[in-house]
């Protein structure tokens, strides 16, 4: 009987080269396109809802269903004005090897299935190990779907090695600019509300180190167990580093698990200033980082690394009878013994080429722009009568308000100005351009990790502010 799903050699050469230029066109093209998608639910509804066809559909005419309303209708992430969030600035190299790693769908989990999916994992797990200085020989990691899963990973890690079976007494601190994934894996982990502290900040955005302590002092008074801290390495809403160095002390002083959340700034350290402000991250016993941001890799790839690969495997490693075939000896590592998943796709796949193909130092220099970048964000700002500055260039993000010294301005006439002026850059499509809330005050924030962005694309989208900003007055003065 022939597959249902049978296709000739021609028909799939024919499909794959309209979905390759698809992508090609995409990335030649991809500046002049809006990168802002809007539509309500009941638009996606009337577009998409329909009942599962019990018969076959023209493949052509389903692909090009999917590039006219699918994808026009999802913002561009690798945008250059995509200033919001973090930005996905993904690679052309890297996207083709994801299109491989699925066209061949070479299971990742097991050594005995695909011995160089798990050999290509351990070499570029290898060369994060050598880049944030932990141990090659001991340490290891495993790649994951994302930062998320790489915070759930290391926190079940460090419960296991720090509390055994018993954790009803243990306690774990972490900023209250810790990345929301922690607080989401804790909860997910089974811990009450009053086993997570959450430590004030202070005015550069840093986990107070003086509060921490006196957190830590009280609750061993209190015959509980402290067992872990969570540091940030590049906040999300700032990209501040917390103090990692005078952590890392007090971690070994009361023998506590130090976690290191770099998901977003631990790329950093392939620049000299990023590298400056990430001393310590070494001393760390587990690390997320997150290709798929500051590596410019798609989605999904996290990845988590620690100083030694027996906390993992001791921690994960189940032996079902159904896998005694496959065990294999220790130096042939099975990643699902390592982490949550037993299915894995091979993400490391991606990562292995585009850095073969572009090499470090291109890496390197893209990183060091981003950083460069904002700094010069920040000067004109600075030299502007109409902006502020609310949190400087760190780790190339920057957070300013529109508070213009021509007027006098309350702090509710300051949040709304700057929500409704975030609000209709949005609603141009022409710029991603979103607010946080630092200080108590509504402020714009930009992160400026793509490549591609230029200092012409940030001015142009100040200017387009200005410019919304003064119409905004206007109506208010009306």
């Amino acid at each position: 009987m022939k597959s249902p799903f049978y296709l000739t050699k021609e028909e799939m050469q024919a499909y794959g080269y309209k979905i390759v230029d698809t992508i090609v066109n995409h990335y030649a093209d991809e500046e002049n396109k809006n990168p802002v998608s809007k539509a309500s639910r009941k638009e996606m509804d009337t577009l998409f809802s329909t009942e599962a066809p019990d018969e076959a559909t023209p493949a052509d005419e389903v692909l090009d269903f999917v590039t006219k309303n699918v994808l026009p209708n999802s913002s561009i992430s690798t945008h250059p004005k995509s200033f919001s969030f973090v930005p996905g600035p993904s690679n052309f190299i890297s996207t083709m090897a994801d299109s491989l790693a699925t066209g061949f769908n070479i299971f990742s989990g097991g050594w005995i299935v695909s011995p160089a999916a798990a050999e290509l994992e351990i070499v570029t797990l290898n060369w994060l190990l050598k880049m944030f200085n932990f141990p090659v020989l001991k340490g290891g990691g495993i790649f994951t779907s994302g930062g998320s899963m790489a915070n759930l990973t290391a926190i079940t890690t460090a419960r296991r090695v720090k509390c055994g079976d018993d954790f009803s007494k243990a306690i774990i601190y972490l900023s209250d600019q810790a990345h929301s994934s922690n607080i989401k894996a804790i909860r997910v982990l089974g811990f009450k509300k009053e086993q997570i502290k959450i430590i004030p900040t202070d005015l550069e955005f840093k986990i107070g180190i003086n509060k921490l302590k006196n957190e830590i002092a009280r609750d061993k008074l209190e015959g509980k167990k402290p067992f872990c801290i969570i540091a940030s390495a590049g906040t999300t809403n700032t990209g501040t580093v917390d103090p990692l160095d005078r952590l890392a002390d007090i971690c070994e002083k009361e023998n506590l698990w130090f976690h290191v959340d770099g998901a977003y700034g631990g790329a950093a350290i392939l620049s000299k200033k990023g590298s400056k402000i990430l001393q310590g991250i070494e001393r760390a016993d587990s690390l997320t980082v997150d290709p798929h941001k500051w590596f410019f890799q798609p989605y999904e790839i996290g990845c988590l690394l620690v100083k030694d690969a027996s906390w993992l495997s001791n921690t994960f490693s189940e032996k079902p009878e159904y896998l005694r075939d496959i065990e294999g000896n220790e130096s042939e590592i099975n990643f699902y013994d390592y982490g949550i998943q037993l299915t894995r796709r091979f993400r490391a796949l991606k990562f292995y080429m585009s850095i073969k193909t572009y090499g470090l130092n291109a890496f390197k220099k893209a990183i060091t722009y981003n950083i460069d970048l904002a700094d010069k964000t920040e000067d004109l700002l600075r030299e502007s009568k109409n902006w502020e500055i609310v949190s400087p260039a760190t780790l190339a993000i920057i957070n300013f308000r529109y508070n213009p010294l021509s007027k006098n301005l309350n702090e509710k006439e300051l949040d709304s100005l700057n929500q409704e002026i975030s609000a209709k850059v949005i609603e141009s499509k022409e710029a991603l351009l979103v607010t946080t809330v630092l200080l108590n005050q509504v402020v714009i924030r930009m992160c400026l990790i793509n490549p591609k962005t230029t200092l012409k694309h940030v001015t142009d989208t100040l200017n387009q502010c200005d410019k919304y900003a003064k119409e905004i007055l206007l109506e208010w003065d009306k």
